[in-house]
């Protein structure tokens, strides 16, 4: 494996220029209105929803949902979709490419992410997070049954938990191999009867003329470069993300065939859409 997945990976982001910079500005400014405006109402809306449904969420999902479809608008970033998402409460599974995930991931399927707890602690990030619901877990075997009870709280509640099973983001050509310690969490006797399990391929196309990777978020690549250069971006691209069909947990012996299955079915999408 390329050591770049751990170190400085070989693409930079070019410095805009004078006409990236303005295409930059008219993209950040609705877009900023759109994320900070939208998060306002969904915080007022949650202050009657939490006293009248507790955990369930049955406004505010759409709120998140229609800042990521029109974020992509806003972008010029061609949204694409194929395959019919989950119905009813379960776990979702895909390939983890950039912070463009959190949109593409939310546009289509009401979900709640799991992430690891340091990201409560982000400055602004930290704050979307934790208004929008996500999940947020330790990496401690020592409190796996603890994990458990809040996933069966949640899917309790009607919520779709999404996890990145390669535990950290990649240049979109290419899937690593899914980590099964979580996958354990769902296997446990008082879910895997009733859970369902859906496997997403998330597919980035680049602008025309522009590296492959071009969308790629990953190793110890700067944040804010690599947002101003989508937003500067003089032609975008597009994201395509495809829903498998869901399997039963119950029908899986154990974590390690379950991230195996998840891990081929997510890379034989990616591999059917263009990428290695």
């Amino acid at each position: 494996m390329s050591a770049t997945w751990q170190g400085t990976p070989d693409l930079e982001p070019a410095g805009p220029g004078a006409g990236g910079w303005i295409r930059a500005l008219l993209r950040a400014v609705p877009l900023v209105i759109l994320i900070f405006g939208c998060l306002g109402l969904l915080l007022l809306v949650r202050l009657i929803e939490r006293p009248l449904n507790g955990t369930r969420r049955p406004v505010t999902p759409y709120i998140t949902q229609f800042v990521c479809r029109t974020s992509f608008l806003i972008l010029g970033i061609r949204y694409v979709v194929e395959g019919e998402v989950m119905t009813g409460p379960g776990a979702v599974v895909s390939n983890h490419v950039s912070w463009l995930d959190i949109f593409a991931l939310n546009a289509r399927k009401r979900i709640y992410f799991v992430s690891k707890s340091e990201v409560a602690g982000w400055p602004g990030i930290g704050w979307l997070a934790r208004a929008t619901g996500t999940v947020f877990i330790n990496r401690d075997r020592r409190e796996v049954a603890d994990q458990i009870g809040l996933f069966r709280d949640r899917l309790a509640a009607g919520h779709k938990l999404l996890f990145f099973p390669e535990g950290t983001s990649t240049d979109g050509l290419r899937v690593l191999p899914f980590k099964p310690a979580l996958f354990a969490a769902f296997l446990d006797d008082r879910l895997q009867d009733t859970l369902m399990m859906q496997a997403v391929t998330l597919n980035y196309r680049a602008p025309e003329g522009e590296d492959a990777r071009f969308y790629g978020w990953w190793g110890n690549m700067a944040f804010g470069p690599h947002l101003l250069a989508t937003l500067a971006a003089r032609r975008q691209g597009a994201v395509h993300v495809v829903y498998h069909p869901p399997v039963r947990v119950a029908d899986f012996a154990d974590r390690k065939s379950l991230a195996s299955a998840m891990e081929k079915t997510v890379r034989a999408g990616l591999a059917q859409h263009g990428a290695a």
